[in-house]
């Protein structure tokens, strides 16, 4: 820390309980009282360096009288004043960034102009602060002492310069420039110096992060505080360094920021504010000025940190406004959230679920609201030039939310409390184009009917049409077909898609076994005799395939369609006599494998998947009609 020396004499004052005496062997014949203190000094050293003190001891005293002097609005009080004093009699003192601003403020306050000598307080004071100014600790340290005398600092501009020196420190380059960074970080470590010559010489350039500066500006007042990052936002800064150092410093000041590990301690009643805590009113007028703080530009306050304000907003009962706009803020970048941060808990005495499900739907609704398309062509655009992430194209925001909405409706499904209302609500936000695959909301649903077994039957039908059977994956398919708690229609469905879906396989089997042995008659090869197809072999496309991998995947989708087939016949068993079904769907498959001696008579037997399928309108639903009771 830089310091200045002034004045050359010895310590002449002593402290006697809350009285300071000038042991010079003169008798004092003036009293100054500032505060509970007093100072008993003597008239022609402080009237020789102040216009004020000169003015007030000739008007009240006369030349062999004692006055008395009351200065209880000095500014920095009787600790300024004692080195005002001792700078008047010329004892040594040190100007340090601790003690200058507020002796800055007393010299101007005591008119210690160069009228009353030269070299005088006023003008020691402004030399060195203008010295500190160039110097990032110091100017830190000096800022923070302007609380202490703030409205004379305003008027000085000291709080101003000390704004615009960290502004400028903060935004700059810090390799450039050779101030200390911060006394708590710049330890460097002796493997980065050598000895030469009796000198230490640092062999490694000491990096520093853009984090650098918000540990110390964490420790500022917040009006202070909020003043700096508004220079150095002035000064275009980065908006995502903005929201870093403003996250570090709530962080640090909001104590419920911190204690969010996990529902379990969340859903306790906040921790009753000791003696040295803030209270709860400051905490909340603190974190709305932070949410006002924030940067305004999309994406650069990490949605984490949105989140843990959110709800900690809700634990302060903060104010609607505020708690409006972080929904907001989190709405707009709610692909970047985590699955665990929307899982807030549910404030006070009268709720109904144990989590906010109507804070989800106000975000998700914002979501929607915004413009996607041009996110989402960008992404298809990336996918089509071939920058994939392994091996696949990059998930666009829509299907990102879509993933987190059906997680969370999973997590939040075994709620006894939970309406079908709102389960509805928030499932049928998400488009049908976002969803690849319903494996998800298939897995919110059966939690859901599980959670809630009292359901009717048109209402387990209306949770259902949630999801499209014809996006399931083989294993959601599989478990769907033996799922008791869906109605028997939607198991019918699954059943019906997947013998479509097989179907289609093994007619695209046959199709490429037909095209495999014209390329090759066509090819002018030496076409093999009929016995031989169990070793044939054709080279498509640069891939090799046989006729014998044909047959073999053909003889597996065959098994798997009677495994279903018996399948549905048990549900049958037990649910009642449907037997009409088996005739209205023409569930009849091929019981008997292709001949591998005679693979022609295989292609005459194959079915046309629409010459057995029911009607299927343009939205992939079945007609309904045929698998009534």
């Amino acid at each position: 820390m830089a310091c200045m020396k002034l004045g050359s004499k010895s310590e002449v004052f002593h402290l006697d309980g809350k009285t300071w005496f000038c042991s010079t062997g003169l008798p004092s014949d003036v009293i100054i009282e500032i505060e509970d203190m007093s100072f008993h000094l003597h008239k022609f050293p402080l009237m020789s360096r102040s216009g004020v003190l000169e003015d007030l001891i000739g008007e009240l005293s006369g030349e062999d009288e004692k006055c008395v002097l009351q200065l209880h609005d000095l500014p920095g009080g009787a600790k300024a004043f004692l080195l005002v004093a001792r700078f008047c009699y010329g004892v040594k003192i040190e100007l340090t960034a601790l003690n200058v601003v507020s002796l800055r403020c007393a010299a101007e306050y005591l008119h210690m102009t160069e009228d009353y000598g030269e070299g005088n307080l006023i003008k020691q004071t402004e030399n060195f602060l203008n010295a500190i100014f160039g110097y990032w600790t110091d100017s830190i340290r000096a800022l923070e002492t302007c609380e202490e005398v703030l409205p004379h600092a305003e008027e000085l501009h000291i709080v101003s310069r000390c704004m615009n020196s960290l502004a400028v420190k903060a935004c700059s380059d810090p390799s450039l420039f050779s101030w200390p960074m911060s006394g708590r970080s710049d330890v460097q470590s002796p493997e980065d110096t050598v000895l030469w010559n009796g000198i230490c010489i640092t062999t490694k350039p000491h990096i520093v992060s853009e984090d650098w500066w918000y540990e110390d500006v964490s420790f500022l007042r917040f009006a202070l505080y909020k003043r700096l990052i508004q220079g150095v936002s002035a000064r275009c800064m980065k908006p995502e360094r903005i929201a870093g150092s403003i996250y570090y410093y709530a962080k640090r000041h909001l104590t419920l920021l911190g204690n969010q590990s996990g529902f379990q301690n969340e859903s306790r009643a906040a921790p009753r504010p000791t003696v040295s805590a803030p209270s709860d009113a400051d905490q909340r007028n603190l974190l709305e000025e932070i949410v006002d703080l924030l940067p305004h530009e999309k994406a650069v306050t990490p949605t984490k940190f949105l989140l843990r304000l959110l709800r900690t907003s809700k634990i302060l009962h903060a104010s609607s406004s505020c708690r409006e706009k972080l929904e907001n803020r989190i709405g707009a970048q709610l692909d970047q959230a985590a699955f665990e941060d929307l899982l807030i808990p549910n404030m006070g005495y009268s709720v109904e679920t144990l989590y906010d499900i109507d804070c989800v739907q106000r975000m998700l609704d914002h979501f929607m609201l915004l413009d996607h398309d041009v996110i989402d062509s960008t992404f298809d655009c990336m996918a089509d030039e071939g920058q994939l992430i392994g091996g696949s194209p990059s998930l666009t925001p829509m299907t990102k939310v879509a993933n987190l909405v059906d997680s969370y409706l999973a997590e939040v499904a075994p709620d006894g409390n939970m309406k079908l209302s709102k389960f509805q609500s928030l499932a049928a936000g998400i488009p049908d184009y976002a969803r690849p695959l319903d494996d998800g909301i298939y897995r919110a649903i059966d939690i859901y009917l599980k959670a809630h077994p009292r359901l009717t039957d048109s209402e387990r039908g209306q949770i259902c049409r949630l999801m499209n059977c014809q996006k399931l994956s083989l294993e959601a398919s599989s478990h769907a077909a033996q799922n008791e708690r869906l109605p028997l229609r939607v198991i019918v469905q699954v059943l019906f898609f997947e013998q479509l879906r097989l179907r289609s396989s093994v007619a695209g089997w046959y199709f490429v076994s037909d095209n495999l042995e014209n390329s090759q008659s066509h090819s002018g090869n030496i076409a093999l005799p009929r016995n031989d197809l169990t070793t044939h072999t054709v080279t498509t496309h640069n891939h090799v395939v046989t006729v014998d991998d044909v047959k073999e995947r053909v003889s597996e989708l065959e098994k798997e369609c009677l495994s279903m087939k018996q399948e549905l016949e048990k549900i049958v068993k037990t649910k009642g006599s449907w037997n009409m079904i088996f005739k209205k769907l023409s569930f009849k498959l091929k019981s008997k494998s292709c001949d591998p001696k005679a693979p022609k008579s295989c292609n005459k037997s194959k079915v046309s998947p629409a010459s057995t399928a029911p009607h299927v309108d343009g939205s992939g639903n079945h007609d309904t009609n045929e698998m009534e009771d």
